[in-house]
């Protein structure tokens, strides 16, 4: 469960314990009112229907105790037990009754409706109570009128503030998150610059000074270098909240075909995503032609398949080297080795996507699907 559901389903909760106080409050009010008046023209009926009364109250209080529980059945029995009660009324009392036999009891049905569906769920449930009301009497008055017009109201009403509520909670969620992970991005940025940044520059000053194979190292921390830093920029942009535009993954793709055996194959027309998104997808790619180079060999063949799906987009990167052995990249997670886990599939789950991986004698291939507009902000 996200955590926007989890906010959602605390708010639920909280007002699914208010009605069942509010439940047992009005059902001491009806049995009080039938204990005093006692005006049924059939008692023993009239006694069975206050029965059904409390005991339908205690199981709902029980049951929707549970979200699991709170489901279409329940809320229709819930809402069914309500008309029942009304609709035998004129038997039990008499014709010329005033009010019904639940009267405010109903409100429990009512309100739990509009707290599970919102305000629409609080006006059906609202129309059916109504309608059952006005069906079953021969003479209405203004102050059955009132009534119902309360009633008409107040499910959708109540429904609006409940759906408002679990808005707000959510959003709020996602704003705590939203700062927790600034804050993240800005204190590892920070470790980057002071630490490892300066440490590459050191080795691309000191490999060009030494020559020879110190050259190639020199020269492979300054690429490094520049990587991070255009990370560390971005992460820079997305903490301070900066709009970093749109750019096309297609072309920070292609920029993979200057590698030896790489080829990448991309659709006609440009693929436009926030430019961070591009940045993180093709740094996900990145790694994966980095695995190929480092197990399948130097040069080794591969292959990259870009895919404009409309609402999403898909990468997939394919050798033809022997696979991933079973179990190594859980040994890799466990050794605190997080390449696959986090370079790869941590990126990816971050963006609000998913990756496939299929592997064997016969090759690898990671399937990356990414949503357009993936990003939570």
């Amino acid at each position: 469960m996200t955590t926007s559901i989890r906010a959602v389903v605390a708010v639920e909760d909280r007002m699914f314990r208010a009605l069942a106080v509010l439940r047992v409050v009005v059902l001491a009010n009806a049995v009080g009112i039938a204990a005093f008046r006692n005006n049924f023209d059939h008692p023993v009926a009239g006694w069975t229907c206050i029965g059904v009364m409390v005991l339908w109250t205690a199981h709902a209080v029980i049951t929707y105790a549970k979200p699991i529980r709170r489901t279409v059945r329940l809320l229709g029995a819930d809402l069914a037990v309500a008309v029942a009660l009304m609709a035998v009324t004129p038997w039990v009392k008499g014709e010329w009754f005033n009010a019904t036999i639940p009267g405010f009891w109903v409100m429990g049905a009512l309100l739990a409706w509009a707290v599970r569906y919102g305000w629409r769920g609080g006006l059906a449930a609202a129309v059916v109570l109504a309608a059952t009301d006005r069906l079953i009497r021969t003479d209405f008055d203004q102050g059955n009128y009132a009534n119902l017009f309360l009633v008409l109201i107040g499910g959708p009403l109540v429904g609006y503030l409940a759906e408002s509520l679990q808005q707000m909670a959510a959003e709020r969620d996602r704003a705590e998150r939203d700062a927790a992970a600034a804050a993240e991005r800005a204190r590892l940025a920070r470790v980057v610059h002071d630490g490892v940044l300066q440490v590459l520059a050191l080795v691309q000053r000191r490999g060009a000074e030494l020559g020879g194979d110190a050259a190639e190292l020199g020269r492979l921390a300054g690429e490094q270098e520049q990587v991070l830093r255009t990370l560390v920029r971005t992460q820079d942009r997305v903490t301070t909240g900066q709009d970093g535009g749109t750019e096309d993954l297609a072309v920070a793709l292609e920029a993979y075909a200057d590698r030896p055996g790489v080829q990448v194959a991309l659709p006609g027309g440009p693929v436009e995503l926030p430019a961070d998104v591009v940045a993180e997808v093709a740094a996900v790619v990145g790694a994966c032609l980095d695995n190929v180079t480092r197990h399948v060999g130097e040069g080794a063949p591969a292959w990259v398949l870009l895919e404009d799906l409309g609402d999403r987009v898909a990468v997939s990167v394919r050798d033809e080297g022997g696979g991933i052995p079973e179990g190594r990249l859980d040994r890799a997670r466990s050794e605190g080795r997080l390449g696959v886990s986090e370079s790869i599939r941590g990126r990816v789950r971050d963006l609000g996507g998913e990756v496939v991986l299929t592997t064997g004698p016969y090759g690898t291939e990671w399937e990356l699907v990414v949503p357009r507009g993936s990003r939570d902000r």
